[in-house]
């Protein structure tokens, strides 16, 4: 195949996965999906040449941005000590324990690259959990600490994966030496990619309102913000995977200032889910492509030490097993240690069901992050000579990914059923308190703009009609004020009923209006680009109702 075919066909393989995964009869994680497509691919095709740095750059940054930007900052501050301890302890407590275990199993594996292996094992994939989430019943708040773990481990993993892969090149490491640079790569990398976000939202504000702006140029740009801050920090040589991951937290703090049209908003949501859900898709799907080949140089790596290659599997079970006893004795220490502060401080707190620690261990599955980081290793070393033993940590890194899938994908739906976890209640109170505030806002905004046109020297003798318009207009939001609790006395359950049947019946009629404009433009009395445009605004109603 030609490099456009190839791109073609991993693009539909990775359309058609998310056909596919809502098909089978049976409960498959979509990575494993993606996986098996591209190992068809791999039979119509050699392999894929692939430039490590320029899969690096292609792929990472726009992720850990996303990672970054999506993250969600309430929970993230909340337990931001569970997530740390899991972020940076358990990753360099993995990195060391995985590391040695791995050298000691396969002596053939250098001490610097076993570590570097274990290090990009570490980092967790909350893509690859939320692929699982929608079958398996993870509560909210252990879904929103393993998200937090994802963002602050993808960095501390790769760093430490970055060092020990120059260990490798260079024959020497120094402590010293490497928590110096570890302080730049950690500051001008984090400098780096705030400093980016913040000029290009300030220059594109500034130019937005002095000449206007075309609806995807704000789109463009902020697909481009991740590769920018990426690429000045590696030229200072700091770090571009913190400055990614900074860009995107600090994209994310720009939000909040409700510039942006809502039209942005949602063109620019849609187009990143795409690239999101396309980039992990493809990561997925070319390791599926290039599976064969590095089976083969694993088989020849294993047997090159007089070896049986049934050896990989007992590899692979070992890992895994190993990564796992390694997250759950860290979960375990680290909940020991947080309830004996709070005993220390004089607070009571309860320790969680073992089925919760349990499923936070299992929880930990690796994908994207990890898959991009171990393709990356270098093809040789400083003197020519070939990466020792790449083939072997390629295919146990791509080998572990699956088995962990696998073990999350069935243990942890049986393990979480049934499981009564405490509701989060303060999401609802504040749900309905910023609605409240949001209509009561709104009240007030209308009564303003009625006295403004009321004083409008073209409107001074249509002040009973400007009074008609704003009582109309004030009655929606008077309703949002009254069922979630104004001054009209009605039960919270039978509030919410209530709005509940308003919704539905909302939905009804709009999806009745655009079926119509359906059958009118089919019968061709509009014109498709007046049915496009009323069908989208029927769309966007209907997003709000939901």
């Amino acid at each position: 195949m030609h490099s456009i075919e190839i791109v073609l066909a991993m693009l539909l393989a990775v359309a058609a996965s998310g056909f596919l995964v809502c098909v089978l009869p049976f409960s498959l994680p979509l990575p494993l999906v993606q996986i098996g497509l591209g190992a068809v691919i791999s039979s119509f095709n050699r392999g894929v040449a692939l430039d490590p740095k320029l899969f690096f750059l292609l792929f990472l940054p726009p992720l850990l941005f996303l990672d970054g930007w999506r993250i969600p900052k309430q929970g993230l501050f909340r337990d931001k000590g569970v997530i740390l301890e899991l972020a940076l302890g358990l990753v360099m407590f993995t990195v060391f324990g995985a590391g040695f275990l791995i050298h000691w199993m396969i002596p053939a594996v250098p001490l610097p690259v076993a570590f570097a292996l274990a290090a990009i094992l570490s980092p967790t994939d909350p893509m690859a959990v939320s692929s699982i989430a929608s079958r398996a019943p993870i509560p909210r708040r252990l879904m929103h600490i393993l998200e937090g773990e994802s963002l602050l481990n993808d960095a501390s993993g790769l760093v430490c994966f970055q060092f020990a892969v120059a260990a490798a090149l260079t024959g020497t490491f120094s402590i010293a030496n490497a928590s110096v640079t570890f302080l730049w790569l950690a500051l001008a990398g984090v400098a780096c990619g705030v400093g980016v976000t913040y000029a290009v939202n300030i220059v594109q504000r500034w130019i937005a309102r002095h000449f206007g702006e075309e609806g995807g140029s704000p789109i463009l740009v902020s697909l481009l913000i991740p590769f920018a801050a990426y690429l000045l920090a590696e030229g200072v040589h700091a770090s571009g995977i913190l400055a990614a991951v900074a860009a995107g937290i600090t994209m994310s703090y720009f939000e909040l200032s409700g510039r942006a049209a809502a039209s942005v908003r949602i063109q620019r949501t849609a187009v990143w889910d795409m690239v999101q859900f396309t980039l992990n898709g493809i990561v997925f799907t070319l390791l599926g492509e290039q599976l064969p080949g590095i089976v083969r140089n694993a088989m020849r790596s294993v047997e090159s030490g007089h070896l049986d290659p049934w050896w990989l599997a007992v590899y692979v079970a070992a890992i895994s097993i190993g990564l796992m006893l390694l997250r759950l004795i860290w979960v375990w220490l680290s909940l020991r240690w947080s309830i004996l502060a709070a005993r220390v401080r004089g607070q009571q707190r309860a320790s969680p069901h073992w089925r919760i620690i349990v499923a936070t261990s299992l929880a930990g599955v690796r994908g994207a992050i990890t898959l991009a980081g171990v393709l990356t290793l270098p093809l040789a070393l400083s003197d020519g000579t070939p990466f020792p033993a790449r083939d072997l940590a390629i295919f146990l890194a791509a080998a572990v990914i699956m088995v962990l899938l696998l073990v999350a994908a069935i243990a942890l739906p049986r393990l979480l059923r049934n499981l009564q976890v405490p509701e989060e209640s303060d999401q609802q109170h504040q749900e309905d308190l910023a609605r409240k505030s949001a209509a009561r806002a709104a009240l007030a905004a209308v009564e303003a703009e009625r006295q403004r046109l009321a004083a409008s020297a073209d409107l001074v003798e249509d002040g009973e009609l400007l009074t008609a318009c704003a009582e109309r207009v004030s009655q929606l939001y008077q309703r949002h004020v009254d069922r979630l609790g104004g001054e009209a006395d009605i039960a919270p359950e039978r509030a919410r009923r209530i709005e509940q049947i308003e919704r539905q019946m909302r939905l009804a009629g709009l999806r009745a209006e655009r079926a119509e404009l359906f059958r009118l433009a089919r019968e061709h009395k509009i014109s498709e680009e007046v049915s496009r445009k009323l069908v989208r605004n029927l769309d966007l109603l209907e997003t709000r109702q939901r």
